[in-house]
Formats: structure tokens, C-alpha cells, sequence
């Protein structure tokens, strides 16, 4: 297929996994850069050999750029969500989608009004782990899935970020921005989240600084740190969430599923590869299976060039609006249903992507 024209608004640390996909994915190219620190998106573009730097408005006008990829802030992300889709674009955005419903909505009407795509990051339940354990459930390996558990458990990002303050704002925390990977993970496993209800804590009302160069700052902490929810889904499936940016150590696993017939162990969402273990009823220790799809290294960009097949052939692609949409709904619900001390149900709802088929080469993804 000839590759679509892609540009990129953010040219932080996140930037540089998509410019490497796209050395190696055939569906997509980058055509040009923007950040609001021009300086940053050159030195990005003389990296990795981009011959277009433009500002943000620029780029989104840019006739030769078919879809944008947005990687700004959280904060920023649904107004320039909103801003490509307004100029004829469609667009890729970091997750989250936006950071409450009421701005994420319109995202969705403006796209289906205009027929644009919308997709969103994570995209690691595309990658060879979880597309293995989505198979072995699939195919009724641990039998009908009863219940599950999802620990995402961190001390935080200030130890190791060179600017840790928005880990800490509303839109972000351990729920928005790593639990993120787990009920994205979740959904596309277990389906859609019917109902939730949780308990949400702020541990620590500041935070010491002590990466470089900001050793030293206080952040003030503006979200909660320390989530446990119970999610309910439309399939009858419990699932167990907790995410944490408080905890400095834990043996406990990423996500299982527990199954009439089994218990499967997933790898971290946060993660492409695996292992993928089950320990079938009856059956003496855990197995280690083999991964059935590829994809196995960090592959950040494996959405985008998904979404940029579809935009070719006119399917479906997976790590859609619609899937964001509803991972947000089930996030803000989750610190929602705390405030409320209530257990709520959800309005919106997404099917489960579909799976990848085996036997793909690497770098395309239709047959």
C-alpha cells in the first residue's frame, strides 16, 4: 500500500517511539513536525530525518498531512483533538482522549459528523501478549471467565522524570495515566464495563522531586494517588483494580482472569511481549505459552499504523475513539463512584476490537 502522510504535534519523550515505527511500519510516513518549542521539533526532525517543521496550526492545515497524531499534554489533548478534526483531519491522540467525558464527546460527534477517524493511544493489547491471552480466551482455554484482578502498583514518576508535575494534576495520576494500560487491557479481554464502584485516596498532599534537573521541587498533588475499584461487566465478569502511586514494593501479579475451567496470568499491559501463563484445573504447575502473534518488543505506533490500513481498505481499526471513550468513562466513573461513596452505572459502552489474525508479516497489517 502507498503510506499515508502523517504529522506529529509533540515532540517530547514519547515522540521518538512513533518516528521509529515509522521506520517500520509500511501503512504510514511522517511528513512533518511541531511542537510549541519550535527548537524541539528540529532537533526531532534532524534525529530522524523529517523535512518538514511547521508550528502547530501550520501542521494541521498542511494539505500533504492526511492524519495527526497528538501528543501534547493531557490537559491539551481534546481542544487539539478538536482542532484537526475542525480542520478535515483525522487524528491519533495519546491517551487519554481527553481528560473528562464532557470534552471527549464532542471528539467523537465532530469525527462521525465529518466522517473522520478518531483513534487513541495505548495500543499494547495489539502487541504479542495480550493479542496471545485475548486467543487463549478466545478460544475457551481457562472456560468461561468468572473474575479478575489488576494491580498496577508504582511509588511514582519523581524519582526518574525529568518533569514529573502533571503525573500529579487531574487527567493523569496512576488511573489515568499507567491504569490507563490495565483497563484498556481489561476491555478488550473481558468487554465492555457495565458498572463500577472504588475508593480513592491522596497519600501524600506534595511530592518531592529528586530526578533531574528539577531535584528538589514540591509538587503539589492535585489527584488521587491510590485507587481500588470493582469493575462490572456487561458479561457478568468482576474484575479487581487497584492502581497506586504509593507503594514501593509488591509480589503481586499484573492482571489474571479466573476461569471455570482455569486461571490465566497476563503480561504487562503497559508492555508488547509476554509471558502469557495458565494453570488449567486439575493441572499439576503453570504453563508457559508459547506467543501466538507478533509484536513482541515496544512497538508504540502499532495503532497508528493499524488506523492508517483502515483509512486504506475502509474497516474497522482498534485502538479506536470509541474504545478510548469508554476506558475514559470507566476511569472517571471509578474516581467518581469514590466521591460519591456509590457504586455507578456506565452510559457508554465499546465492543471488543478485533483481534489480529495469525500468520501476519511484520510491519503489515492486513492479509
Amino acid at each position: 500500500m502507498h503510506p499515508i502522510n502523517v504529522g506529529i504535534i509533540g515532540c517530547g519523550n514519547v515522540s521518538s517511539q512513533y518516528l521509529n515505527a515509522a521506520k517500520f511500519f509500511q501503512a504510514f510516513r511522517i511528513a512533518a513536525l511541531a511542537d510549541l518549542e519550535r527548537e524541539r521539533a528540529q532537533a526531532r526532525a534532524d534525529e530522524y530525518g523529517v523535512g518538514k517543521v511547521l508550528s502547530v496550526d501550520d501542521l494541521i492545515t498542511d494539505p500533504e498531512v492526511d492524519l495527526v497524531i497528538n501528543l501534547t499534554i493531557p490537559s491539551a489533548h481534546a481542544a487539539v483533538n478538536r482542532q484537526i478534526l475542525e480542520a478535515g483531519k483525522s487524528v491519533y491522540s495519546e491517551k487519554p482522549l481527553g481528560t473528562v467525558r464532557e470534552d471527549a464527546t464532542p471528539i467523537l460527534e465532530i469525527a462521525e459528523s465529518r466522517g473522520l477517524r478518531v483513534g487513541c493511544a495505548p495500543d499494547t493489547f495489539l502487541g504479542a501478549g495480550l493479542q496471545t491471552s485475548r486467543k487463549v480466551l478466545d478460544d475457551g482455554w481457562i472456560g468461561e471467565p468468572i473474575a479478575a484482578t489488576a494491580f498496577m502498583i508504582s511509588r511514582g514518576m519523581e524519582m526518574w522524570h525529568p518533569d514529573p508535575t502533571f503525573f500529579y494534576q487531574p487527567g493523569a495520576g496512576p488511573l489515568f495515566d499507567v491504569g490507563v494500560y490495565y483497563v484498556t487491557a481489561l476491555v478488550n479481554l473481558l468487554g465492555p464495563v457495565s458498572k463500577v464502584a472504588s475508593t480513592a485516596v491522596t497519600t501524600f498532599s506534595e511530592r518531592l522531586v529528586t530526578s533531574q534537573p528539577n531535584f528538589g521541587t514540591r509538587i503539589p498533588v492535585g489527584t488521587p494517588t491510590h485507587i481500588s475499584g470493582l469493575l462490572t461487566f456487561e458479561s457478568g465478569t468482576v474484575a479487581t483494580l487497584m492502581t497506586t502511586f504509593d507503594v514501593w514494593a509488591s509480589e503481586l501479579p499484573r492482571i489474571e482472569i479466573y476461569g471455570t475451567e482455569g486461571t490465566l496470568s497476563v503480561p504487562d499491559p503497559n508492555t508488547f511481549g509476554g509471558p502469557v501463563r495458565i494453570k488449567r484445573a486439575n493441572a499439576p504447575e503453570w504453563t508457559t505459552l508459547p506467543l501466538t502473534h507478533g509484536y513482541t518488543e515496544n512497538s508504540r505506533g502499532l495503532g497508528v499504523a493499524d488506523m492508517a490500513h483502515a483509512l486504506a481498505s475502509g474497516r474497522a481499526h482498534r485502538a479506536s475513539g470509541r474504545l478510548a471513550y469508554h476506558v475514559l468513562d470507566v476511569m472517571q466513573s471509578t474516581l467518581e463512584a469514590a466521591e460519591a461513596e456509590q457504586t455507578l452505572t456506565l452510559s457508554s459502552r465499546a465492543e471488543r476490537p478485533a483481534p489480529f489474525p495469525l500468520g501476519l508479516v511484520e510491519g503489515i497489517l492486513d492479509e
